[in-house]
């Protein structure tokens, strides 16, 4: 059942997270407001437009999960860069997306910009909150960055890896392949993150569905730790706890190596990933203003600040260790329309009669 068919309330788990969602498509199906016509203009004389008019509107709005540390240094930039003032309210995505629709409903169009993760940034487009847009920079973007209806384009990418602690994993035992985690060498030496439904369908998908669930048997016949959050499963490798984490962020692997932490990453195939993603909104009081601050987030110069901060940037033009393999992102209908589906699977695999130990996402 797609979302726009849902009335209420509806709690949907998505990594954890517990997103509280209020659907009313009824009230956007109404909306006749036509975007701007910026967002799909082509012409040599785009730029001159886009900054012309985003000074003239002085301002831009900003909802993003992306917390400070990273998103406070690219609004800093774009002030500099630009002179346009940038509002930014920075919450989870869950919050982004109440917000934005609790706004919407009531009639007030608030944000220019909305940037979360791909589940979050689906559910707004879905809600016909978001609208099309074209951008140069797209052409520095992988086929990956864009979803069939192109409402919005990631940014930056956070992948699934498994990562090893070098101190207990011998490098002819790193395995080459998901399968390999089956040997009975890694019985009782993995661990797995409690929320990562999304990853176990994609991966089931990419499997096909019998020897998806066959692999996933089998990798919980190997007495699999179940744990609570990506941060407490990376810090308990670093720390020998857990040899071997079976779905990790190469990013977070990434930055404690270089602080030392005898940890590794490897993508093994295939490896999924979820986007992090900007877009414009459809009713945006500052339209050039927001145009400009997502070519800005995309540009060689908004990449690199993403790079600077140990995150995987989606752009081509900017080099990065993260991202130098075969890719594909994880589909929100898996949690957005199979939720159910994947998460009964799931539970009667790894979560029935255990105790999850928890920590931060």
């Amino acid at each position: 059942m797609g979302i726009c068919r849902l009335s209420g309330f509806r709690t949907i788990c998505n990594t954890g997270m517990v997103m509280f969602l209020a659907f009313a498509c009824s009230v956007f199906a109404q909306d006749k407001h036509v975007p701007s016509p910026i967002y799909l203009y082509k012409g040599a004389d785009r730029e001159q437009r886009l900054l012309q008019g985003a000074r003239k509107e002085g301002a831009v709005s900003v909802y993003t999960s992306l917390n400070l540390k990273d998103s406070a240094p690219i609004v800093e930039a774009f002030e500099k860069k630009y002179g346009i003032k940038v509002s930014l309210w920075r919450a989870s995505g869950e919050k982004v997306v109440q917000r934005a629709l609790t706004e919407a409903r009531a009639g007030r169009f608030m944000p220019d910009v909305l940037e979360s993760d791909g589940i979050e940034m689906e559910i707004l487009a879905r809600e016909k909150l978001l609208t099309e847009f074209y951008s140069p920079l797209f052409k520095d973007l992988p086929a990956a960055a864009f979803p069939p209806h192109r409402q919005y384009v990631a940014d930056r990418f956070n992948f699934f890896v498994i990562a090893y602690n070098t101190n207990l994993v011998k490098p002819q035992d790193v395995p080459n392949s998901y399968k390999d985690l089956l040997k009975p060498y890694w019985a009782g030496k993995i661990s797995i993150e409690a929320g990562d439904t999304d990853w176990f369908g994609a991966m089931v998908k990419n499997m096909g569905e019998k020897d998806g669930m066959a692999f996933f048997r089998g990798l919980a016949q190997q007495g699999t730790q179940v744990r609570t959050g990506h941060t407490l499963i990376t810090e308990l490798v670093a720390a020998g706890e857990i040899p071997l984490a079976a779905a990790v962020y190469n990013h977070a692997i990434e930055r404690l190596s270089k602080t030392g932490a005898p940890v590794k990453w490897k993508a093994l195939e295939p490896t999924f990933g979820r986007p992090g993603a900007v877009g414009v909104t459809k009713n945006a009081p500052h339209p050039h203003a927001a145009l400009l601050f997502a070519d800005f987030m995309l540009s060689r110069e908004g990449q690199e600040l993403i790079k600077q901060r140990n995150r995987v940037p989606s752009s081509n033009a900017v080099d990065s260790p993260l991202n130098k393999f075969k890719y594909s992102m994880i589909d929100p209908a898996i949690v957005l329309d199979e939720s159910e589906k994947w998460e009964t699977l799931w539970e009667n695999l790894f979560l029935k009669g255990q105790a999850v130990a928890k920590g931060g996402h």
